[in-house]
């Protein structure tokens, strides 16, 4: 089974409810009062979950953009930002929030560092979006 068969809005919140069980993978302390960028006003309303969503939506994009740093990925989380008059510019996202989710992916043993090229998924961290992909497309049949 493949990622691009289920839906994000689906596949992401069951990846992070497994991600829950990795001792490895916990929000830092005071990030629920993170605002996860720039032009943002407010930190996540669902605060408690926002962390697991975070880093389950970073592994899929890992799996899915090959390679990428934490540059890029700033970048796709990053939003438009309206300050006065004027054409909206785009913003990047915390580069922190992406970078710590990321070194707890590594310990999680789920992606591991390319020197010079990014990140990428593990053979384990394949596995687990692989296994939820299936068991997502299964239980919808």
């Amino acid at each position: 089974m493949s990622i691009y068969l289920v839906q994000p809005n689906k596949f992401i919140p069951a990846v992070a409810e497994k991600l829950k069980e990795f001792p490895s993978i916990k929000p830092p302390e005071g990030s629920k009062y993170w605002k996860t960028a720039r032009f943002k006003e407010l930190a996540p309303l669902d605060s408690e979950n926002f962390w697991y969503i975070r880093c389950a939506s970073l592994l899929r994009k890992l799996r899915k953009f090959g390679p990428i740093g934490v540059n890029r990925l700033c970048k796709h989380y990053g939003g438009r930002e309206r300050k006065k008059k004027g054409k909206n510019k785009s913003a990047k996202a915390s580069g922190k929030i992406i970078r710590v989710a990321l070194q707890q992916l590594e310990d999680a043993n789920l992606v591991y560092h390319v020197e010079r090229e990014g990140r990428r998924c593990t053979p384990e961290g394949i596995s687990l979006l692989e296994r939820t992909a299936y068991e997502i497309i299964r239980n919808k049949k």
